[in-house]
């Protein structure tokens, strides 16, 4: 259970909900509206204030690397550091299933990184998070870059990680999506975050 307790900064507006595990909300909103600050600040990556807590133990207990690892962000727009897709896996070979599934061939790992399509480094990046099983998955428009066919094979993967018990904040500007993923649904506006009935 992630608990989420009068989180705010600059940009979002006190927000308090729970997330269960085996549980997917949706976030929706314009752009600009505050989602990315929401994940961001459950995350731990940008200042912040108000008790973040999983399963009962606040972040501020936890050191920010375990934090990361066990509540994992999976930005719109990934980070790449080194010249090659492998260098940024622990273990390639763990991962390989997960990218079967994303559709990325087991040769990908010598690939440059500058020779990736914005989807193929989408599908990376997830897989890249996930091979670290974490608890709780904070995705920032994880198939927008993706088509219909991939976008399917992503989220059966994501519903079925959630059915194992991991919990999920997805945002998505795809209405059809949210309610496909998810049975709960937030409205960010303006910096503020209310749940909705439906989106």
């Amino acid at each position: 259970m992630l608990d989420i307790a009068g989180l705010h900064r600059p940009g979002l507006m006190p927000v308090s909900f729970a997330l269960p595990s085996g549980a997917c909300i949706a976030v929706r909103g314009p752009s600009g509206a505050g989602k990315t600050l929401l994940l961001r600040a459950i995350a731990d990556l940008d200042p912040c204030e108000g008790n973040v807590s999983l399963d009962g133990v606040n972040r501020v207990s936890i050191p920010a690397p375990s934090w990361r690892r066990q509540v994992s962000y999976v930005p719109a727009v990934s980070g790449w550091w080194a010249d090659t897709v492998g260098d940024h896996f622990q273990n390639w070979s763990a991962a390989a299933p997960l990218l079967a599934h994303f559709k990325i061939p087991e040769d990908a790992a010598a690939w440059p990184v500058a020779r990736c399509s914005t989807g193929e480094l989408a599908r990376l990046a997830l897989a890249r998070a996930l091979a670290t099983q974490p608890k709780v998955l904070l995705l920032d428009e994880p198939t927008g870059a993706l088509d219909d066919e991939t976008t399917a094979a992503v989220e059966a993967v994501l519903l079925d990680r959630i059915a194992q018990g991991a919990a999920a904040l997805w945002v998505t500007h795809d209405t059809a999506q949210a309610a496909r993923v998810a049975s709960r649904f937030l409205l960010v506006e303006g910096g503020a975050v209310h749940e909705a009935a439906q989106l």
